[in-house]
């Protein structure tokens, strides 16, 4: 118990995984163009995933490659050839949801851990065990568990067996993933990948001898949301976390964007590291401020999931929670001045914060806005344009300026 769990992120391309390694992570999980679960995102090519494995290794920072989709007879017949060039790369482990994926894995990466998906649903000790027994170094528990039920697990398995959960990000409605509703409304298949959410749309009755007058079924007055989970969000709970017996925590988010890999990495490493730095004291409470840092990022409404019960489900809205902006990121210093690329506009005299490694945000006004060649200008309108900001010191590059709106 005197080790930190390892803090797990998202990089569904080579952008967020830069943000994702900058910010904190000790290891990322990301995907190739084919068998992973997240097809929105523009993920790997070979190449990129070559250049992937290289820069987190340079960095001493391990790389999972996710095959977790659920393959039909087509895609095992792909698989072997991909697994000996996963292996050839050695990424260190992959993610697999399927018992016979994950017997290729053994026999043609043999170079590479293997992990469990969430997919599979390991709800229990025995099951957890028994993938142990065939080869698996780590599950990743299905989100429906408490912590009393995942400390069981912990007690009842071998210590060899490593235990991973999600503990930010968006939650499925359907047990740990396995949902066919996109499937059937939209033709579009999650366990593919390609889930079109369908969980976050408003729904009406109808009936059938009077399709002309749905029916609200009302929740609130904004509507009714049936299957729609809040946002997961344990970073107040890291010592219950801790003591249960995790040693991988999973920050979902392959399809967000790189400020949110940078935010939400950023809030739970300094977390981890001020609560070792407690001593991993029983109680542990987080500082105001990080507390506040994952409400920065866009969001639904937030809950701790299964961990403490039941969820709570979000009735009055399938769309976001956006309380900040990220206007853009920082590319150099040179003379004074903060060089950026812009990714939102913003305006001469906002008031603005730095998001930067490993620290408290700083307050920066942008009373004097600059465009690439040092000219003054009111307003930083088009997308990824250079711009300068007075600066009284030098930011690493990738931090991020955002704007409250």
């Amino acid at each position: 118990m005197d080790k930190l769990p390892e803090l797990l992120c998202p990089a569904g391309d080579a952008e967020r995984l830069e943000a994702a390694l900058l910010f904190g992570a000790d290891a990322v999980y990301l995907s190739g163009t084919r068998f992973g679960m997240r097809s929105a995102p523009a993920n790997f090519t070979d190449e990129e995933l070559s250049r992937a494995v290289t820069l987190c290794h340079q960095q001493g920072r391990a790389v999972y490659v996710t095959c977790n989709i659920l393959p039909r007879n087509d895609e095992i017949d792909q698989l072997p050839a991909y697994f000996q060039y996963l292996d050839d790369l050695r990424v260190d482990a992959l993610i697999v949801a399927d018992l016979g994926t994950l017997q290729l894995a053994q026999k043609y990466a043999p170079h590479a851990a293997l992990h469990v998906s969430t997919q599979l649903g390991v709800v229990n000790y025995a099951t957890a065990a028994m993938l142990h027994e065939m080869g698996a170094s780590r599950v990743v528990l299905a989100r429906e568990l408490s912590l009393d039920e995942i400390a069981e697990i912990r007690a009842k398995t071998p210590a060899s067996l490593e235990l991973e959960a999600f503990v930010h990000g968006a939650m499925c409605m359907s047990y740990s993933g396995r949902c066919l509703l996109s499937s059937y409304l939209t033709g579009r298949d999650g366990n593919h990948g390609d889930c079109a959410q369908p969980c976050r749309w408003k729904y009406e009755l109808i009936e059938p001898n009077r399709p002309e007058r749905p029916l609200v079924v009302d929740e609130e007055e904004n509507g009714t949301y049936l299957f729609n989970a809040n946002d997961l969000c344990m970073i107040e709970h890291l010592p219950e976390l801790h003591r249960a017996g995790i040693r991988s925590l999973k920050i979902e988010g392959r399809a967000k964007a790189a400020y949110y890999v940078a935010g939400v990495t950023n809030a739970y490493r300094q977390a981890l590291d001020d609560y070792r730095d407690s001593g991993f004291s029983p109680d542990y409470r987080l500082p105001d401020w990080l507390a506040h840092e994952p409400y920065t990022v866009s969001h639904r409404p937030y809950g701790t999931g299964f961990y403490f019960g039941d969820p709570s489900q979000n009735t009055k809205s399938g769309g976001y929670v956006r309380e900040y902006q990220a206007v853009a990121v920082v590319t150099g210093y040179e003379n004074g001045h903060l060089l950026l690329s812009q990714r939102n506009r913003f305006f001469k005299g906002d008031q603005l914060e730095a998001l930067i490694p490993h620290e408290r945000p700083l307050s920066i006004s942008a009373d004097t806005l600059l465009d690439g060649n040092g000219n003054p200008i009111d307003s930083a309108p088009h997308p990824t344009m250079a711009l300068r900001i007075p600066f009284d010191r030098q930011l690493p590059v990738g931090s991020y300026l955002r704007k409250h709106i």
